[in-house]
């Protein structure tokens, strides 16, 4: 029997105005989802010295990324069935318990509990928020919506690192999750207040809990070996191994279960359109080349070129304008031209040369002329992004909008772990992290630096390359409800 869906009684389409509102509502929902890591991170010496145990330390970012990551699948299946507004409000509210509870955290190891409980609320936010849009905003008008959330994204990495920075050294580390409170208060009441009044549709579809299962044990396992690897442990240590080989067996499992169950957790209707495969790949591999530049970077302006932890943060900020750039002129322009893969694809074209020259000029390259580079390979990136998404909902059925958008958001999460510890390991392995925290480094150290990331650069060229091919391959659908004349 197909799905019925069943829609609340308010059936108009927002008005421009009121859709603004709702967006404001949605970006603080998601700007506590994306700021929370950001703003952690600089923080966490801090934390060590006030709590103790630094050894530790890694568990509070681990403990969030797993169990954001693993929910991530299961918050767009519920938001199919039980509806949008109400699952959110549900995320929104955990993300709040989770963060009073770090707040209140006597000890790292209950500060990673509770980190967790913020994972589990957080790390459905941005899907929810793209689903609910998609349903408010026909495809040809959705390109532009995606810009409010690349300027999330982009707030996220800047205000993040200095907000963290400065609550850890001039007030208190607790209040980077104090913060989250008063935005998260505001999100529930602007979202529950405007979203109410709008359309909402559901489906009578059936969760498939072994499938989910499945998929928390293989993701999770996967996150916890990226988020280890090389740093708590060796990449060849028998606790990396077991963990890659644990995940592998659930992976296997899941597929299992998604070809034989009824009613699977992503169903293979999704998951067989080739527009739905090449837009997750080629998001995953863009979205993974821009958070390990974001990761990295830093260590580069620092060590290399001598910068200062502030002038490194502010000499990030051309580099996250460039993705609202791209991402602001892609999403407007899909209204509006027919062949709207263009953009992307001269965007990440372009990228991929861009990070080529990088790798082959390293040693001799200005630090201006470097970050002009790095800004169109992030553009590159921006532009790719709204197209990416915008092009999956658009292939998919209404009753499956909201398991399509957060399984784009969860392989994209996946994709990006796994470039960030390849980033990583080719910065900071090999023995050559032992040099990083030194203040002055001689000019031996100084060329292994450069020659790490050249490797880093030669990768960043890959993954823009294939994120290339993959949205070359994307079929371009038009899409519902556009006018072209």
């Amino acid at each position: 029997m197909t799905p019925i869906e069943v829609e609340s009684p308010a059936a108009a389409a927002p008005e421009h105005a009121e859709m603004r509102q709702v967006m404001v509502g949605l970006g603080l929902a998601m700007l506590l989802s994306a700021m929370d890591q950001t703003i952690v991170v600089t923080a966490l010496p801090t934390i060590g010295v006030d709590l103790g145990e630094p050894q530790n330390l890694p568990w509070i970012v681990t403990a969030y990324l797993v169990a954001a990551t693993v929910v991530t699948p299961l918050y767009g299946k519920f938001a199919d069935v039980y509806g949008r507004r109400i699952v959110l409000l549900i995320g929104v509210a955990t993300f709040i318990v989770g963060s009073v509870a770090c707040a209140l955290a006597p000890s790292i190891a209950a500060l990673a509990a509770a980190r967790l409980v913020q994972g589990l609320g957080g790390g459905g936010l941005i899907a929810l928020a793209q689903t609910i849009v998609a349903d408010l905003v026909s495809p040809r008008e959705r390109g532009r919506y995606q810009t409010y959330f690349a300027a999330v994204f982009v707030t996220s990495s800047i205000a993040g690192p200095a907000l963290g920075g400065f609550f850890a050294q001039y007030l208190h580390w607790s209040l980077i999750f104090w913060i989250n409170v008063p935005l998260g208060v505001a999100a529930l009441l602007i979202t529950n207040s405007r979203l109410k009044r709008l359309p909402e549709r559901r489906h009578p579809h059936r969760v498939d809990y072994a499938g989910a299962a499945c998929l928390v044990v293989a993701s999770g396992a996967l996150a916890l070996a990226l988020g280890w690897g090389g740093t708590r442990y060796p990449w060849a240590s028998a606790p990396i191994l077991g963990l890659l080989a644990l995940s592998a067996l659930f992976w296997a499992l899941f597929s299992w279960r998604t070809r034989v169950a009824e009613e699977p957790l992503i169903p293979l209707r999704v998951l067989s359109l080739r527009i739905v495969r090449d837009a997750i790949a080629s998001s995953s591999l863009g979205l993974g080349g821009f958070v390990g530049l974001s990761v990295v970077m830093p260590i580069y302006y620092e060590v290399a070129i001598g910068l200062s932890a502030h002038d490194s943060g502010l000499a990030l900020i051309p580099l996250m304008i460039a993705t609202v750039a791209g991402a602001t002129l892609s999403g407007r322009l899909m209204g509006v031209v027919a062949h709207y893969k263009v953009m992307p694809l001269i965007g990440l074209g372009v990228g991929a040369l861009a990070a080529a020259i990088a790798a082959w000029k390293v040693d001799s390259v200005s630090f201006v002329t470097l970050n002009a580079l790095l800004f169109v390979v992030n553009f590159g990136v921006g532009a790719m992004l709204p197209v990416a998404t915008v092009s999956v909902q658009n292939a998919v059925l209404a009753r499956d909008l909201g398991t399509a958008t957060a399984t784009t958001q969860f392989f994209r999460q996946l994709g990006a772990a796994v470039v960030v510890a390849l980033f990583g390991a080719l910065a900071l392995g090999g023995g050559r992290a032992a040099y990083i925290a030194e203040a002055r480094l001689s000019p031996e150290e100084l060329l292994r630096l450069s020659g790490s990331f050249r490797l880093v650069f030669a990768a960043l060229a890959v993954c823009m390359a294939l994120s290339f091919l993959f949205m070359a391959r994307m079929e371009e659908q038009p899409l519902r409800g556009e006018r072209r004349h």
